[in-house]
């Protein structure tokens, strides 16, 4: 088993009875919950809650959805946790989890294993979008996967401006907590940093760290662009999608028909997710550029050919599959 249930979380489901009542027969009703971490109204949440409402619809209310956005359900671990045990029964989560039990999904956090976001969706919709969701289903995760999420491009900010690699030398540059991002980032010619999302703000307000690196939502709402970064360099070295899953003890209880519609209205969400991530990324790259914060295009060539030993070192596993991945158009 690839995750253990800790005490906690069964502590958690039987006091909040949690675990929603399934399909006793076929006019019975179900009510799905539905978590994520990011807060209402974010395109990840707003996706879910739509496609909700168009199963209740489809089934005339027999199975609705109720969302829990902004982990009031727990911490993403948790929250696996529970979409495993069925306690919830449709989760937006990162392939960070996934990692350990279906270890190709780990090929989407290799630096620049996509040419931009475009390719990135060429692959997610197509034909390998399609075999990692089926692999992820028949793992022994217990979980089914549904669909991807796009979370956009990983760009650096910083005090000072990087056009080439030589830009970053002596840079102390916040990278996500994981061996593989730290690497990238040394080997695009700055000094990675593993700390805390939380940490960010105030590392950069001291100087502890002279950038970091994000999309350009949370750049914003996370108000890291008032604590010195100045310049926001589209490096796009990262373009890692999400997942949302439903827990295999819920599907495994619905009828061919039931599963068809989840299936239909779990693309749908797909596009509208994009969709909404898109208008997103649009308003608060507006809303950065109005607080005084440039965009730096680049050409990020230098960057891609200097991060080659980090793709060989952790993609070794996944040579035929950043093949494929590459061969996308």
């Amino acid at each position: 088993m690839p995750f253990t249930l800790s005490k906690s979380v069964r502590a958690l489901v039987a006091s909040a009875g949690l675990v929603a009542p399934l399909l006793a027969g076929a006019q019975s009703t179900m009510t799905l919950k539905a978590a994520d971490v990011h807060p209402p109204g974010y395109p990840n949440v707003v996706a879910i809650e739509s496609l909700g409402r168009k199963l209740e619809a489809a089934t005339q209310g027999r199975i609705k959805l109720q969302m829990f956005p902004g982990g009031v359900l727990g911490a993403e671990k948790e929250v696996v946790e529970q979409t495993q045990l069925g306690a919830i029964q449709i989760a937006r989560i990162s392939l960070g989890v996934l990692g350990p039990v279906v270890p190709e999904v780990n090929v989407f956090n290799m630096p620049f294993v996509f040419r931009d976001e475009a390719h990135m969706r060429q692959v997610i919709d197509g034909p390998i979008g399609d075999e990692l969701l089926e692999k992820i289903s028949n793992s022994p995760a217990k979980l089914i996967g549904l669909g991807w999420m796009d979370s956009g491009t990983r760009n650096l900010y910083t005090k000072k401006p990087v056009r080439k690699p030589e830009d970053l030398k002596g840079q102390k540059i916040r990278m996500m907590g994981n061996p593989l991002f730290v690497d990238t980032m040394n080997a695009m010619g700055g000094n990675g940093i593993s700390l805390g999302h939380t940490e960010v703000y105030s590392a950069l307000q001291t100087g502890v760290i002279d950038g970091a690196e994000n999309n350009p939502p949370t750049f914003f709402t996370s108000n890291q662009y008032q604590a010195g970064p100045k310049y926001y360099t589209l490096t796009k070295h990262l373009i890692i999608p999400e997942i949302f899953v439903m827990s295999k003890v819920v599907w495994d209880k619905l009828s061919p028909e039931e599963r068809t519609l989840v299936r239909k209205f779990s693309r749908e969400a797909q596009m509208e997710q994009r969709a909404l991530w898109d208008k997103s990324v649009a308003e608060y790259t507006g809303k950065l550029k109005a607080a005084g914060i440039e965009f730096v295009e680049i050409d990020n060539k230098p960057f891609y050919d200097l991060t080659a030993p980090v793709r060989a070192k952790y993609g070794a596993n996944y040579t035929e599959l950043m093949k494929r991945i590459a061969e996308v158009r």
